[in-house]
């Protein structure tokens, strides 16, 4: 059991979140919840919750086209009744028309990790201890860019002893990149993987030659268009590689921002 031991007495956590989702069932008016499930470790623990609960609901992974191939590989073969709901356009074809994410500018994230669960209540695998901009996060939340979604965030208080307790303890299946050391399992080349996203870059050759493709192709528009902006730059290639050196956030283990 994971329980924590405060001035009132010991806490359940796992009782915490089963009571918390059965509490709001009753306000998704039959529709049961929309389970925002991303294939990382913490997605596995509040599907699990969902289920000990007993709970309506229908899971949704938001494909980004730029994700690793063990994790999609890991939520097909584990997970096969979790919806995957494809974008309307490629990542990298939108980042010709958007420009490359930057640290205030991370569009990439609303477009393709946060899409999907309007007018509905949103199970979230979102915790304090990830980030200092977590901090003040609560159990239950308005969607701040769409007031219609409402995120329930049973392991909100949890750390991350607790969720690898959990996880073992129910025997729950995982990706096996935790195993090789990846603490952070999103969307390849991201800004918030920190110093790793260069491991991903010799990791998935493919996948960073794509990137170099619409970096190409991003500069020649830019170019036509005129933008100064990129005189700094020689060619597509070199930007990308500018991008992959200098646009880094501090190490940030999130999945997803979740509107941080």
């Amino acid at each position: 059991m994971l329980n924590d031991l405060t001035l009132f007495g010991e806490r359940d956590k796992v009782q915490m979140a089963v009571d918390l989702l059965q509490h709001y069932e009753q306000m998704t008016d039959g529709a049961g919840y929309y389970l925002a499930f991303s294939g990382g470790k913490d997605s596995c623990v509040i599907k699990e919750l969902a289920n000990m609960a007993g709970v309506k609901y229908d899971a949704h992974y938001n494909l980004t086209t730029i994700d690793p191939p063990e994790l999609v590989h890991f939520i097909k073969r584990e997970h096969s009744d979790v919806i995957i709901d494809r974008p309307e356009q490629p990542f990298l074809s939108r980042i010709v028309k958007k420009g490359f994410p930057q640290r205030h500018r991370r569009w990439c994230c609303e477009e393709y990790k946060e899409r999907g669960g309007k007018g509905r209540y949103v199970i979230t695998g979102i915790r304090r201890a990830e980030s200092i901009n977590r901090k003040n996060r609560r159990g239950i939340e308005i969607c701040r860019n769409d007031s219609t979604k409402i995120y329930v965030n049973p392991i909100i208080e949890w750390n991350d002893s607790d969720v690898w307790n959990f996880i073992r303890s129910n025997n729950l299946p995982y990706c096996k990149l935790y195993d090789e050391g990846w603490e952070r399992i999103g969307c390849l080349l991201c800004p918030l993987a920190g110093k790793h996203r260069m491991i991903e870059a010799e990791r998935y050759p493919k996948f960073t030659k794509a990137f170099i493709r619409a970096f190409e192709r991003l500069y020649e528009k830019r170019k036509s268009e005129e933008k100064e902006s990129i005189e700094r730059w020689k060619n597509g290639e070199e930007m990308f590689w500018w991008w992959m050196k200098h646009e880094r956030i501090k190490y940030n283990k999130d999945q997803c921002v979740m509107f941080e």
